[in-house]
């Protein structure tokens, strides 16, 4: 029988043994107390005469600390033949545990399968049915246990501490969830944070099931606090934009109703309260909010609109109207009260009248042309005081004409007030006011000739 020897070299020499004549075992060096490992098993396969041998009858024995074992039976050639196949048989033994030794080493091995593995080899030594250095292989393999067991130890520590740190982990994350749940305002940042918690918890391994739980209820309980907090505060939300929703509407409609007011002054002035109101209620939801606005906004511009258009008509007219009593107010500054008083009067009266029918001027010209027919009116009025002074043969006359335009301004000014008019009340009153003067001064007059 033959058998291809695939072993691999040995990793290190060995030490010299004991001559078999002698009757002594191959051993191999004792392991110093600073060496970290025992020496490396040799390659039985290289010289297994050192560790065993073959009878006359074909009977192999492996040489053991407590004298020889037979392993087997060797009939189907050579004994050299057969020693050499249980000597690569050993050589399979060696490779495992030296593959575990390195594997271990290396931390790329599993403790708990190189333990299991190992103990596994030590079972087989005893009645291993081979031939190589059978008290060294045991050695190699107590190391492998030791180093499997530390292994074991230092991974179940490694395991202890990432549980710790886990557990401190997801302890910390409850911790903040429970702050979120209870102090934040901010919704939507605080939302998306509470489901980052929870896409990193779910990262988290390690954890007892019984903490874990402990902790996932506070979790949970965090965030259905927060849910509840928050729904709580957009429903309260919901019913503010609703009654606001219902105030905007209102002022809408209100807004629309004065678009064709032609009362200028008290409808601005009511848009610019309509505005602060609007201010005040708050907002409704976003597209009933932008719709409405939309509404408000075109209502009030459609009234400053037209409000921009008539006064833009008026003070046209106005201006108009401006160069027309100017005009006048050239007639009236050729009137010459020193020739025929009375001309002068009834020219005067006439232009007054023109004055007061062609309507209101602009508001920066008023003052100048009011007060020039006042200096014309106060020529004419003098001029009148001063015939009176000098003759007057006609005083009862005069005084009766007079008393009668009073009553006719006074009618006028009467007339005006019954219909609203308060610029025509305005100007029949001052009108008969400058009547009553010439009145009183005529009376004076006719009571002293």
């Amino acid at each position: 029988m033959s058998e291809q020897d695939s072993t691999p070299q040995a990793v290190a020499e060995t030490a010299p043994v004991e001559s078999a004549a002698e009757g002594g075992v191959e051993e191999t060096p004792k392991e110093t107390a600073a060496q970290a490992t025992p020496p490396a098993v040799p390659v039985a396969s290289d010289h297994p005469e050192r560790w065993g041998r073959v009878d006359a009858d074909g009977t192999v024995y492996v040489k053991t600390e407590d004298g020889e074992r037979a392993v087997g039976s060797w009939q189907a050639g050579e004994p050299v033949e057969g020693l050499a196949h249980f000597a690569r048989r050993f050589d399979d033994l060696r490779t495992e545990v030296e593959l575990l030794v390195s594997r271990l080493q290396s931390g790329a091995g599993d403790p708990k399968h190189a333990l299991t593995s190992a103990k596994h080899v030590k079972e087989q030594l005893a009645e291993a049915a081979v031939v190589g250095d059978l008290k060294a292989l045991a050695a190699r393999v107590e190391h492998v246990l030791e180093q499997a067991e530390a292994g074991m130890e230092k991974a179940k520590e490694a395991k202890e501490a990432a549980r710790a740190q886990s557990v401190a982990r997801k302890q910390a994350l409850v911790e903040e969830a429970e702050s979120i749940a209870n102090e934040s305002t901010q919704w939507k940042v605080a939302g998306d944070r509470l489901r980052a918690i929870l896409d990193e918890w779910k990262t988290i391994r390690g954890v007892d099931r019984k903490t874990d739980e402990q902790l996932w209820r506070r979790f949970s309980k965090a965030r259905d606090a927060f849910n509840r907090r928050r729904g709580s505060h957009f429903a309260d939300l919901d019913r503010q934009r609703s009654v606001a929703k219902a105030s905007k509407q209102a002022l809408v409609e209100e807004a629309e109703k004065l678009v064709d007011s032609d009362d200028w002054g008290a409808t601005a002035g009511r848009y610019k309260e309509l505005m602060v109101e609007w201010k005040a209620a708050g907002r409704a939801p976003k597209e009933a909010d932008d719709a409405l606005w939309q509404r408000f906004r075109a209502a009030q511009d459609a009234f400053f609109q037209k409000r921009s258009e008539a006064f833009s008509e008026r003070d046209a007219e106005f201006t108009a109207n401006a160069k027309l009593k100017e005009e006048l107010l050239a007639e009236a500054e050729a009137i010459d009260p020193s020739g025929d008083l009375e001309t002068a009067r009834q020219q005067l009266y006439k232009i007054q009248e023109r004055w007061d029918a062609i309507g209101k001027v602009p508001r920066e010209r008023i003052r100048e042309l009011e007060g020039r027919l006042r200096t014309i009116e106060e020529r004419v009025r003098g001029a009148v005081d001063a015939q009176w002074r000098r003759s007057d043969p006609e005083a009862e006359a005069r005084v009766a004409q007079f008393r009668e335009r009073v009553e006719q301004f006074e009618a006028q000014a009467a007339k005006a007030r019954a219909a609203g008019d308060k610029r025509r009340t305005e100007q029949a009153e001052a009108q008969a006011a400058q009547w009553r003067e010439w009145l009183a001064a005529a009376e004076q007059a006719l009571a002293t000739r």
